[in-house]
């Protein structure tokens, strides 16, 4: 009988097929004690098994290519941390066996993650992936993973490393269903950069019998349990309907009245630019310069370094929009060159633009090389500060541009409440503004981004976030700047409607979604994108929202 169960829809797109469970987690070691003679050879297994490990995680990342490769070179970073690795090498020599030190260790580890409570806690499931890769390796027995499967099938899991979501092949993986996450986790992002339905923080996901056939929809959050020929037959039409549409709709965005939209792509270096070009990305509305620095966490890279790096990604956008956000380090992307080692709340500390501002040689350097990529290139560069404040702020960063003889126009991205009900203020010091509606999420309701159980508070559609949105626009159009959105919110077609009646000048995504958002806008005013905007605020919880700004745009 054909049941409905509802999730976090966070990959566009309808998949159809029999459930497959990911392989269970390794079991915990057995805690045995070893003589004492031992230990030095248990803990050349245990620094074997993490090197191998990391090896692994960057040959995985080197198949994937783009975003998944940087994320996953971020967790090899991981399991070989040195603090971590000597906590396990203390554990062996009083007498832990190599899987038991290296468990013990990354337990300990992983409850001060846990316990804090903050943006740190959404690496949570990266830490024990890491933690299964290595004592599989140890004990022998097969990694943690995706099922091995000659059909076609829906994945189910607590939740997917960005790993085992990296190396999906959609010809086989249809999608998946995670209970875990929210829509902005690595996964969800990876998902939705390979083109894979997903719906993630379904309560009981994992109690769907291996074989049950079950129909995915990535948009709604919605999963069918045994649907109905009928049921599959109206999903399928829709999907088809779908894709049509996505193959006639090319061009710049616009709203069908002519109203532009540039629709650009978030990129994370040289690696995302073809999808992006191929999906018709107008430019850059976020280039993630981080993932160049995470290469190696003891020192800055080299301006020349950078520069190549910088100029391969302006390089393909002729006489388009770059905008590129400086160094974000801090919270889930620490380096030991730049931040603190024991802040208690690292979200809520030295991070981002406050990082930068105390090594202003780490931001000169990376403001000299932009501006030397930059050099006898046609593109139209933007630069832009995380985690601004306030105007002072602003003020600090506006200044470094400067001094550093930057041309480019520079920014502040709005990712903290006060920055949105100032805007005003802080556009008074730069020349626009950038939404990036993940953070601004995660701040102004006080709820982990990563963390599944507080999944309804990281919506974008809660109409306290689309108020902090309306503030930011209005500021702009009252300064004659522009102010876009670079955050995941981005990425929903429908939203996308509602921020453009919002005022948002510009809709920066991965490239995956550029087609859905275009061919939806194409479809509707600017006044209806108006209406549903003002529907969707004048409501109380996301779902309300998202239910009168689809009654706007339907004509009920």
């Amino acid at each position: 009988m054909e049941t409905t169960l509802r999730g976090v829809g966070v990959s566009h797109g309808v998949a159809i097929g029999e459930v497959r469970h990911m392989g269970t987690a390794v079991l915990e070691p057995p805690a045995k004690q070893i003589p004492a003679e031992d230990a030095e050879r248990e803990q050349g297994r245990a620094r074997q098994a993490v090197e191998a490990v990391a090896a692994d995680l960057i040959a995985r990342g080197n198949l994937a290519g783009g975003e998944a490769q940087h994320v996953l070179e971020a967790q090899a970073m991981m399991a070989q941390d040195p603090e971590l690795m000597a906590d396990v090498e203390r554990r062996i020599a009083v007498g832990s066996t190599a899987e038991r030190g290296v468990y013990d260790a990354f337990a300990s580890y992983r409850a001060l993650l846990a316990n804090a409570g903050e943006y740190l806690a959404g690496r949570v499931a990266d830490l024990d992936d890491v933690r299964n890769r290595i004592v599989a390796r140890l004990l022998g027995v097969p990694m943690p993973g995706v099922p091995d499967s000659d059909e076609p099938y829906v994945l189910i899991a607590r939740d997917l490393a960005p790993a085992d979501t990296a190396l999906l092949d959609p010809a086989l993986v249809l999608g998946f269903v995670t209970e875990e996450g929210g829509p902005t986790s690595h996964s969800a992002i990876l998902a939705r950069a390979l083109g894979v339905p997903a719906v993630v923080a379904l309560p009981g996901a994992g109690e769907l019998a291996e074989g049950t056939v079950i129909a995915v929809d990535g948009s709604t959050g919605e999963i069918f349990v045994e649907p109905s020929a009928e049921k599959r037959a109206e999903m399928e039409s829709a999907a088809a309907a779908r894709k049509a549409a996505l193959s006639a709709s090319t061009g710049p965005g616009a709203t069908s009245d002519g109203h532009k939209v540039p629709l650009l792509a978030n990129v994370g270096g040289p690696g995302d630019v073809p999808a992006a070009v191929a999906a018709g990305a107008e430019g850059v509305g976020l280039f993630r310069t981080e993932f160049l620095f995470l290469d190696d966490s003891t020192q800055a890279p080299s301006e020349e370094t950078q520069v190549a790096a910088y100029r391969a990604v302006l390089e393909a956008f002729p006489e388009g929009r770059v905008v590129v956000r400086v160094l974000d380090a801090g919270a889930d992307k620490p380096l030991d060159f730049l931040t603190p080692a024991d802040e208690p709340n690292p979200a809520l500390g030295v991070r981002g633009l406050r990082s930068l501002l105390d090594h202003p040689d780490v931001l000169r350097t990376q403001l000299t090389a932009l501006a030397k990529a930059a050099e006898g290139l046609p593109v139209h560069l933007e630069v832009m500060a995380p985690m601004v404040a306030d105007r002072t702020d602003a003020k600090a960063f506006a200044d470094a541009c400067r001094e550093a003889g930057l041309g480019a126009k520079f920014g502040a991205m709005v990712e903290i409440p006060s920055a949105a009900l100032r805007a005003r203020s802080i556009l008074r010091e730069v020349e626009f503004l950038s939404l990036g509606t993940n953070d601004l999420a995660q701040y102004t309701f006080a709820a982990d981004r990563q963390v599944g159980a507080v999944s309804r508070l990281q919506d974008p559609w809660q109409p306290a976030l689309l108020d902090l949105v309306a503030l930011s626009t209005q500021a702009a159009g009252a300064e004659g700047k522009s102010c876009g959105v670079c955050g995941e919110a981005a990425s929903d077609p429908l939203l996308a409607c509602v921020l453009t009646g919002l005022g948002v000048t510009s809709l920066s995504m991965g490239a995956a979604s550029i087609p859905y958002v275009r061919a939806t806008l194409a479809k509707y005013t600017l006044a209806q994108c108006e209406r549903a905007a003002s529907a969707a605020r004048a409501t109380d919880s996301a779902e309300e929202a998202r239910m009168a700004a689809q009654a706007v745009l339907s004509g009920e």
